[in-house]
C-alpha cells in the first residue's frame, strides 16, 4: 500500500505521516526538495530524529548545498526504493507537488542541453515554457525551474497515466486564514531556533550554492547577509512568500492529483477520519 499525504506548508503533514507509518507498518519517503539536502534543518522545518520515533525515513540529507538534485534524479531515486521493496507499505509525504506527479504518473526525462539562457528575461523563458508546454506549471519568476525545464530535450508528461497502482491520496486542509496564521508562527519559530545563524554559516560554507538561492527561508536571509533588506524585512518576506507558495501548492494539488481532503483543524478527528476512509477503499 502506498498513502501519500500532501497539502501546504506548515498543516500537518509530519505528525500525520508517523502516526500512519506506526498504524500501517510503514516506511515514510520525502517529497520535500529542500529537506533532501544536509544542513537546511531549521528553514525547511526538516523532520528530527526523536519526531520520526523510530520510523525509517528516505531521501533526507542524501545531497550537501552545494550539489544539484533534479525531478529526474527524485523520480528515479524515490521508484527504486518502491520497486524494490514490493510487499512493504510507504508514505510519501511532502509539499513538492512537481516532484510527486514524477514518481507516481507517466513523466519521461531524456538528456539535456546546457543553455543559460543569459540575453533572456524570466517572461521571454516563461513564455517558452509556455510554447513547449502550456500546462506546465512554472511560476514565471523561478528562472532555475524555467531554464532547467527549457533544457530538458525531450520530457513527455501524461498526468492521467499513474504508473502505481492504487495509490491513496490523502490532502490536509484548513481554513486559508488559519493556515497564513500557523505560517506566520512557524517563521517566528524559525527564527527564535536560530534560522539566521543556521543560514550564515551554510552561505559561508557554500556561497554558490543553488538551493540556498532559492528556497523560502534561506534566500530572505541571504538577501539580508548581502545588505539588501533589513532582518525584519526578511522575515517578513518568508512569510509573504510562503503564503504565496501555498496558495500555488493548494492550485497543484486539486488540479494535478485525485486527492481527498480532510480538515487539519481538530487533528484527532481528521486522523480517525482518515483511517476509516484507508480502511474503506482496503475492503473493497
Amino acid at each position: 500500500m502506498i498513502i501519500c499525504i500532501v497539502g501546504p506548508s506548515g498543516v500537518g503533514k509530519t505528525r500525520l505521516s508517523i502516526d500512519l507509518a506506526k498504524k500501517y507498518n510503514a516506511q515514510v519517503i520525502n517529497c520535500d526538495a529542500t529537506q533532501i539536502y544536509k544542513e537546511l534543518d531549521i528553514g525547511s522545518a526538516k523532520i528530527t530524529k526523536e519526531e520520526m520515533q523510530g520510523i525509517k525515513h528516505h531521501l533526507i540529507d542524501i545531497k550537501n548545498p552545494n550539489e544539484e538534485y533534479s525531478v529526474s534524479d527524485y523520480q528515479k531515486d524515490a521508484r527504486k526504493i518502491i520497486d524494490s521493496n514490493l510487499e512493504q507499505n510507504f508514505i510519501v509525504c511532502g509539499g513538492t507537488g512537481l516532484y510527486i506527479n514524477a514518481l507516481f504518473y507517466d513523466y519521461n526525462f531524456s538528456e539535456k542541453d546546457d543553455n543559460t539562457y543569459d540575453d533572456l528575461t524570466n517572461e521571454e523563458l516563461y513564455q517558452m515554457a509556455l510554447a513547449k508546454d502550456k500546462d506546465m506549471k512554472i511560476h514565471p519568476s523561478n528562472r532555475i525551474r524555467l531554464i532547467n525545464f527549457l533544457n530538458n530535450k525531450n520530457v513527455t508528461n501524461n498526468k492521467d497515466k499513474s504508473l502505481y497502482r492504487d495509490v491513496i491520496y490523502i490532502g490536509l486542509t484548513m481554513a486559508r486564514d488559519k493556515i497564513y496564521e500557523k505560517v506566520d508562527q512557524r517563521v517566528d519559530i524559525m527564527y527564535a531556533n536560530g534560522l539566521v545563524d543556521e543560514v550564515k554559516s551554510l552561505y559561508n560554507k557554500y556561497p554558490d550554492s543553488m538551493i540556498l538561492k532559492r528556497a523560502i527561508g534561506y534566500k530572505e536571509i541571504i538577501s539580508y547577509l548581502n545588505g539588501e533588506i533589513s532582518l525584519e524585512e526578511a522575515k517578513d518576506l518568508i512569510k509573504k512568500n510562503t503564503r504565496h507558495y501555498v496558495k500555488r501548492q493548494y492550485t497543484w494539488f486539486n488540479n494535478q492529483l485525485p486527492v481527498t481532503w480532510f480538515d487539519a483543524e481538530d487533528y484527532d478527528a481528521a486522523l480517525s477520519g482518515i483511517i476509516s476512509f484507508i480502511e474503506s477503499l482496503n475492503s473493497k
